[in-house]
């Protein structure tokens, strides 16, 4: 299957994390990728690589603040879905976390995605996928898709980004 979960509201990163806990926890083979973080150990990526039956790889560079890097970043965004796609055989399900972020940046094409899903779904894997701005296409050929909607956000009133909540 291809379970998508989107939207402006927080929460995305986190569903991922349930749902490959829920399969490792079934003892299934799962991986786990980060197309745009980095290796800053955030909490989910602390947990993740001390579960078994968890493969975690951490792709991104972090924020994609200018384009000045795009090139970096259009570079890890491949390296990435190189590694994911190298990946896939064996595994239950793979994740790829903030991989709509990638596509609606511009450092994966459409065309690349697709390619891997095709894979995905020719080897059985059950592929979840997470990132705002979910395109119509990939939304056609979704099994699931859940929106996070945001209603209020702390960040709003100036209150920063905090350890066990946001990281």
């Amino acid at each position: 299957m291809l379970l998508v979960y989107t939207g402006d509201g927080k929460g995305k990163t986190s569903a991922c994390v349930g749902q490959a806990i829920r399969a490792a926890g079934q003892g299934l083979p799962v991986a786990f990728v980060q197309f745009m973080k980095s290796d800053v150990q955030a909490g989910e990526q602390k947990m993740l690589a001390a579960l078994t039956g968890i493969t975690l790889h951490i792709g991104g560079c972090g924020f994609f603040l200018n384009e000045e890097n795009r090139a970096l970043h259009r570079d890890a965004a491949l390296r990435t879905l190189e590694w994911a796609t190298r990946h896939l055989d064996g595994l239950f399900m793979m994740l790829l976390d903030e991989v709509l972020y990638a596509l609606q940046l511009g450092l994966l094409e459409r065309r690349e995605l697709e390619n891997f899903l095709v894979q995905g779904k020719q080897k059985q894997v059950h592929l979840v996928l997470s990132g705002r701005a979910l395109p119509s296409w990939l939304e056609d050929m979704a099994d699931l898709v859940t929106e996070m909607r945001e209603i209020k956000h702390p960040w709003r009133k100036g209150i920063k980004a905090q350890p066990g909540i946001e990281f």
